[in-house]
């Protein structure tokens, strides 16, 4: 095969292992693989020791499994809800725990549930949790009514009704088909959920499902975000209840004029693809339209507002006592109008809009309504930088509550005993924590809540009578503790995840004029006297920091790695967040240039404060942006870079989907000498180098079709490479024999390339 030019020992036994099928558990792969990795080979504790992590790491799910998650205080905080999985599970369960005792109970179990039936998950149920990052089963999502006496639980195909009070479960199922984005009504008197394409209605007394909505099929749906919300809006949602239960505001989707995407099984050329609408950069969009409608069916009135201009909802919120509020945008990103919404006739009042001239973020947690609809909150980086505002339920504004030097991060909740919010916020980008502001200005500054070094996030009780407190600290252990009103600790959400037993090795820097972070991971026998290969562990993009303290993202596979022997380093340059409106917006037009020339440039300012760095074996790894980044590193740097591991990469960005890449990019038409740059087949001429990529063979975010051009380029050129398509993965490998594989195979290539 021309694509796979250059593939040793393990290479080999990846393509047998996805033509006859792998050992089932990875602690075995991992072991026979001792045996069996040509240039890897070692038998030594250390070595077993090595490999052992990896096994475990890989059957943890990072050892993520078992740890709780959807933390959800009941409205008068008599429990604390949550769900969490066996450390060597996906799923997940329903547990609650008393926050006055810290006791904890089971309260649904999956297995339960479904009586040993198999859970069914359909394609389009697969795919909305491929957007939202999820990988979970069992129960994986749960809804509340607003007084907190009734919970429901979607599993499988069926939906669970629960009186919190007596556990008594009924379970609904139905025959108009699979209930996608079930919710309960505030008031819990129904149950909504889109099914075949349309809108149903369950009255949770009677039991008696309806039909809302008529005429779904094809490329028209009812209630379902599309996939730019979804992907790229932070918005999974595609229907909203009113605050008193009584009206339900929708989206209308057409994906008629939307290129449509095929995704095939290449182990079984027999089965028809998969097919999804799918918006490449300067190509049609979905046309979303807004209606509402009442629970008890009629005619749907529909939200007028210019759709031609602003094709883009990227925000709806209907809280209580306040109008049913829309945030829409255009096409270019580069302007948003806030709308209130009559819902009787469809009429829109502005609110306010917001306008930069390079693109606007979308903050997803506003507007934010409070004090009974008088006033709501909402963030802009106006200023330079996010800053909070408070303002009159006719958009004016009332006062700025945070400056452009504070750090907003984001908002955690209201805090009406105080008459404030509390938010998260620091102006060192390499922490976050937590702040209560007031909203009187003569009531105060900001005042700190958490002080140690770190990560920190809160969920609240509605009364405020506890609430947990999550916090990361440099030792990376996560604590969930139970506080009541004044901030005492009553108890702790246990986690079941399995100690990695790996000890960190790590210091952060602030490295060259531009004071970029930087954060490098030691080997645990670090010689002093020795240099060292560097692997720089890169995203490089937009919307994602690799250097925090705390939480860093990878952390433990990269001191794995610097295990191994090697100094695994990771920058912050510009058009990653949390530097200010300026550092982010610097790649408008180029996504590569700048990011590229800052990566250089903070690699070598770092060896010049770590001497053990040799520049002269420096490879590079990244997945998604970070496997772009890495294609463009190795193909337009090899002065500074001698290899490169590339996951899943956007090739040429014209196949990206709009929302995402006309943000940075523009439109492919305005900006084609833009587009011809940052693509990576320009370029794939030019060098060289040792370069292996891995892409999932069904990915529907960076479709597969990326690695296959790339690799057609580097062949056309003459570049030697290795290719490892993997089969039936998509963006997120799943598969933990491949997961496995794909992590030895990484660490022999590099051994090859920069060990030999």
């Amino acid at each position: 095969m021309n694509h796979i030019n250059r593939f040793p020992a393990l290479g080999a036994a990846i393509l047998c292992s996805c033509l006859l099928g792998c050992e089932s558990s990875p602690r075995i792969a991992a072991s026979k693989a001792l045996q069996s990795v040509g240039s890897v080979q070692r038998t030594d504790h250390a070595a077993a020791a090595s490999e052992d992590f990896l096994a475990r790491y890989v059957e943890t799910g990072g050892f993520r499994r078992g740890t709780p998650t959807n933390i959800t205080p009941t409205p008068d905080g008599d429990a604390i809800l949550f769900l969490r999985s066996a450390p060597d599970s996906r799923v997940r369960n329903l547990y609650a725990v008393d926050p006055a005792t810290g006791q904890e109970r089971v309260l649904l179990t999956a297995e339960d549930l479904l009586g040993g039936a198999d859970e069914v998950l359909t394609d389009e149920e697969l795919a909305r949790r491929e957007r939202q990052r999820l990988s979970a089963r069992g129960i994986v999502t749960y809804s509340l009514s607003e007084d907190g006496s009734t919970l429901l639980v979607p599993l499988s195909d069926t939906l669970y009704l629960v009186d919190r009070a007596s556990m008594q479960v009924t379970s609904l199922r139905s025959d108009n088909g699979y209930p996608i984005d079930p919710r309960l009504s505030p008031d819990g008197e129904w149950i909504a959920a889109v099914r075949d394409g349309d809108l149903f209605i369950t009255n949770t007394d009677s039991r008696i499902e309806r039909r809302l909505t008529t005429g779904a099929g094809g490329p028209i749906t009812h209630g379902l975000a599309e996939f730019v919300a979804q992907e790229e809006m932070d918005r999974d949602r595609g229907y909203w209840f009113s605050p008193d239960s009584g009206m339900i505001a929708y989206q209308r989707t057409d994906t008629s004029m939307v290129e449509t995407a095929r995704i095939m099984d290449p182990t079984n050329p027999t089965a028809p693809p998969r097919e999804w609408p799918y918006p490449r950069a300067g190509t049609d969009n979905a046309q979303v339209t807004l209606g509402v409608i009442p629970v008890t069916g009629g005619s749907t009135v529909w939200v007028d507002w210019d759709h031609d201009r602003y094709p883009y909802l990227a925000k709806v919120v209907w809280a209580k006592d306040a109008p049913l509020t829309v945030l829409v945008q255009n096409r270019e990103q580069t302007e948003e109008i806030l709308y209130a919404v009559d819902p009787y006739t469809g009429d829109t009042t502005e609110l306010l809009t917001e306008r930069d001239p390079a693109w606007v973020n979308i903050d997803p947690q506003m507007p934010r309504w409070i004090k009974g609809g008088e006033m709501f909150l909402w963030t802009t980086e106006r200023e330079g930088a996010w800053t909070l505002e408070l303002r009159r339920k006719d958009g004016g504004l009332i006062s700025r509550l945070t400056d452009p030097a504070f750090g907003y991060r984001g908002f955690i909740d209201d805090d009406p005993a105080a008459n404030g919010v509390i938010i998260a916020a620091s102006a060192d980008p390499l922490d976050r924590h937590l702040w209560r502001v007031h909203l009187a200005p003569t009531a105060g500054p900001p005042k700190r809540l958490t002080f140690e070094p770190g990560q920190h996030s809160a969920v609240f009780a509605g009364d405020g009578s506890c609430w947990v407190h999550t916090v990361t600290g440099l030792d990376r252990t996560t604590q969930r503790l139970i506080k009541d009103a004044k901030g005492l600790v009553r108890g702790e959400i246990r986690s079941l995840a399995e100690d990695p037993g790996l000890e960190i090795h790590d210091e952060f820097h602030a490295v060259g004029p531009r004071a970029i972070r930087a954060h490098i991971l030691y080997p645990e026998s670090f010689d002093e006297s020795r240099s060292y290969p560097v692997i720089v562990s890169v995203y490089g993009g937009p919307h994602v920091q690799m250097v925090t303290r705390g939480a860093a993202r990878s952390e433990l596979l990269d001191q794995w790695i610097a295990n191994q022997g090697y100094l695994v380093v990771s920058f912050d340059g510009r058009g990653t967040p949390n530097r200010g409106r300026d550092w982010e917006r610097a790649i408008k037009y180029d996504l590569i240039t700048i990011p590229l020339e800052d990566q250089v440039e903070a690699l070598r300012a770092l060896a010049q404060s770590v001497p053990q760095i040799d520049l002269g074996r420096v490879g590079i790894t990244g997945w998604s942006f970070g496997g772009y980044f890495s294609a463009h590193t190795i193909l337009q740097r090899p002065d500074v870079f001698h290899a490169a591991v590339i996951g899943a990469p956007v090739a040429d960005w014209r196949d990206y989907d709009t929302h995402y890449t006309e943000r940075y990019m523009g439109l492919p038409d305005a900006n084609p000498i833009g587009y011809d740059h940052a693509n990576v087949l320009t370029h794939a001429h030019r060098v060289d180098r040792p370069i292996l990529i891995f892409h999932g063979t069904a990915d529907d975010n960076v479709y597969f079709t990326n690695s296959l051009k790339l690799s057609d380029a580097l062949t056309r050129a003459g570049q030697e490479h290795e290719f490892i398509p993997l089969s039936g993965q998509t963006h997120r490998v799943s598969d933990q024999t491949l997961q496995l594989r794909q992590r030895q195979r990484m660490m022999s290539f590099f051994n090859e390339a920069l060990r030999p």
